[in-house]
């Protein structure tokens, strides 16, 4: 899964995809490296990011989806919290829906999920962009008694009332929020447990890429160069069995994990 932010505020690429040309552009490029999902973003997530409007956010990402969806070219996604988005995106060719709030902003949006049959992404986050810190710059830690049963517990939680609200099983995918309301040992706990979510009964998705606790564990300041250390944490997911990465850069998580199919596939990983 591509990140495709077509926001002027992200965290490490901010503005450069905000022009639908740009945009529609830098898709076809991660679909060239590998991609076999484009995630389109109209606000930015990150720590002290400032909201967007619902017409702001659809005016940013349809032309990009409807660029997409017209040629048939992915499986395309849309990052939003409000219902009103994420219909208008799935009225122009999306076919899933990623919620950072898992449902949790807009009441509306497991019954859209519902409706349409979109896919449906669920995030535990402890706090909205707004009041949120980066994992390495807390003030005041936040606080977990056993941080992997407790975002299990809570997704679960959600996965549940979107059952209840008419989606299907098979539409769900988990998102343990790395990087949203975790200190950097938190994340690196959670990195760690959640390839023991076997039994958790819907597919995990892993979310690293770029984010701030992997430049705290590698000294690497620059988002955009937080490229080895984002590739090592999705290889080790991968080899402790997920399969789905929302990831920036894409060529290089493409060749690692090929490589890494091969050591999971191979004669000695079956023994």
């Amino acid at each position: 899964m591509a990140v495709l932010n077509a926001t002027p505020d992200s965290f490490s690429d901010g503005g450069r995809h905000l022009d639908p040309p740009a945009a529609i552009a830098r898709a076809r490029r991660c679909l060239a490296e590998g991609a076999s999902i484009i995630d389109v973003g109209g606000e930015s997530t990150r720590p002290g990011a400032q909201r967007v409007a619902v017409a702001e956010q659809i005016r940013r990402t349809l032309p990009v989806i409807e660029a997409l969806a017209g040629n048939g070219e992915a499986l395309l996604s849309i990052d939003t919290t409000r219902a009103e988005v994420a219909r208008a995106a799935i009225d122009a060719g999306a076919h899933i829906i990623n919620d950072v709030s898992a449902g949790a902003e807009d009441a509306v949006m497991f019954a859209l999920a519902a409706d349409t049959g979109a896919g449906l992404i669920l995030m535990h986050r402890l706090n909205p962009p707004e009041a949120d810190s980066y994992s390495d710059r807390y003030a005041s830690p936040p606080r977990y008694g056993d941080v992997a049963e407790e975002v299990k517990a809570w997704l679960l939680a959600r996965a549940d009332a979107a059952l209840a609200a008419g989606v299907r099983r098979g539409q769900i995918v988990l998102d343990p929020g790395l990087g949203f309301g975790k200190t950097v040992e938190q994340n690196f706990d959670l990195i760690a447990a959640v390839s023991q979510w076997h039994a958790i009964g819907y597919p995990v998705l892993s979310a690293a890429s770029r984010k701030s606790f992997i430049g705290r564990a590698t000294g690497v300041e620059e988002p955009a160069a937080r490229v080895f250390g984002s590739v090592a944490v999705s290889v080790a997911h991968f080899l402790g069995g997920l399969r789905l990465f929302r990831v920036h850069d894409v060529a290089a998580h493409r060749e690692a994990l090929d490589a890494a199919a091969r050591i999971a596939g191979s004669r000695g990983a079956r023994r």
